[in-house]
């Protein structure tokens, strides 16, 4: 295997899921009468530019389908994530009615809304027909295709170069990250800024966070290596910050090589721990294997220790780390007989692999289920307080990632 980035050959496997179907490849019942397209689920870690990245089975295209069915809306919590981002933005690069933001990946409008509100120029870049229809609804002009140096040369041609891009959770999902940085560039004016969000692979690592690992994710990302792959485009990485935001996030502010910013001390001390914590050396990601192992026994010794004392568990958020985690462990229906989840576009449906049926949470309240597995764990928070204050005060709660824990 070639890596993805600086082209060097990849030997060292980090996580081997066996095989799975796309994460987000949510099934109707009709569809389960029908043959279910399965990829090897293999990541490996290039030991020269320290990017950490699936072996190349899945194309972009049998992944983002038209009715690819993941919402950004969903979340109260990450739109309100949104909206102090877009108005943070707002003011410290003093946007207005004379700029441009550009989002990469901009979902159902669920950020760009925020500078539709304001009154400053957006535009969003959307390949999955059915949520770039929602954002539509929403007054947000829309590009419906993959974003790379193509359309960012298109972009520029036609006078649309942007103040500031934004790329939340779409650059490890990008195939071609070097063709997706090129677009980057061209696609940004002289003094613009650029803010990507991705989950940190430091954090992934410590917290042995494997179900982040699915076909979708190509790429799994730290700071170091963001900036060389950056500084390969003549882009920089002037600043970072870490975030709580799925499990651990980072935000990188970027610009081109020569603008006149600076680097921030938080920045260069953001990459010397990412150094300190061992990550340009292979031993966390040989001993990882072993780890994210463990945490499927435990998780299958808790399902089947509860179906022998006839407790009912139920599951709660058909996330793609959910489909991770399950189909890694091999549960189906019979240890988790169905998740509860809010978003329409998932009701009705079945989770790809384990094929457990996916219900509103209106239904929950006619569920005498004693226990709930929270399969989005980095929402846990959120999910226990609106499913007690919806009346389920003695139900217990658990997830399995980072470890089986009783919330």
């Amino acid at each position: 295997m070639i890596c993805r980035h600086c082209l060097e050959f990849v030997s060292s496997t980090f996580m081997d899921l066996g095989f799975a179907p796309p994460s987000n490849a949510y099934l109707s019942e009709e569809q389960l009468l029908q043959p279910e397209q399965y990829f090897p689920l293999k990541v490996k870690v290039c030991t020269n530019c320290w990017l950490v990245q699936t072996e190349d089975y899945a194309q972009a295209q049998d992944l983002f389908r038209p009715d690819y069915a993941y919402f950004s809306s969903t979340s109260s919590t990450w739109l309100e994530h949104a909206r102090a981002y877009a108005q943070r933005m707002t003011e410290e690069l003093r946007l207005d009615s004379d700029s441009l933001v550009i989002e990469v990946a901009s979902n159902d409008g669920y950020l760009l809304k925020n500078f539709v509100a304001a009154r400053i120029p957006c535009l969003g870049i959307e390949p999955a027909s059915d949520t770039a229809a929602v954002s539509k609804k929403l007054g947000i002009p829309f590009i419906e295709e993959f974003f790379g140096e193509a359309l960012g040369k298109r972009l520029s041609d036609d006078g649309n170069r942007a103040d500031l891009i934004v790329g939340n959770n779409v650059y490890a999902h990008v195939p071609d990250i070097n063709d997706f940085t090129k677009g980057l560039k061209i696609a940004l004016k002289p003094q613009g800024t650029i803010t990507l969000e991705f989950p940190h692979l430091m954090e992934l690592l410590e917290h042995t966070q494997f179900d982040t690992i699915y076909h979708e994710h190509f790429s799994y990302l730290s700071l170091y290596t963001v900036s060389r792959i950056f500084a390969s485009f003549g882009l920089r990485i002037w600043h970072a910050e870490k975030l709580n935001t799925h499990g651990g996030s980072l935000r990188v502010f970027g610009c081109h090589e020569d603008d006149p910013r600076g680097n921030t001390e938080q920045c260069g001390a953001l990459i010397e721990e990412e150094r300190l914590s061992g990550m340009r050396n292979l031993d966390p990601y040989l001993d990882f294997q072993r780890r994210a192992n463990q945490i499927k026994d435990d998780l299958l010794s808790f399902l089947l220790e509860k179906k022998r004392s006839g407790a009912r568990v139920v599951a709660y958020g058909a996330a793609a780390k959910g489909n991770t985690i399950l189909n890694f462990a091999g549960v189906k229906a019979d240890l988790l007989p169905v998740v509860y989840d809010a978003a329409p576009s998932k009701q009705r449906k079945f989770l790809p692999g384990s094929h457990i049926p996916i219900q509103s949470p209106s239904q929950l309240a006619a569920d005498d289920a004693q226990w709930v597995l929270i399969l989005p764990w980095n929402l846990a928070d959120e999910v226990v307080s609106q499913l007690r204050n919806d009346g389920r005060a003695q139900t217990h709660y658990v997830t399995a990632v980072p470890k089986l824990e009783v919330k």
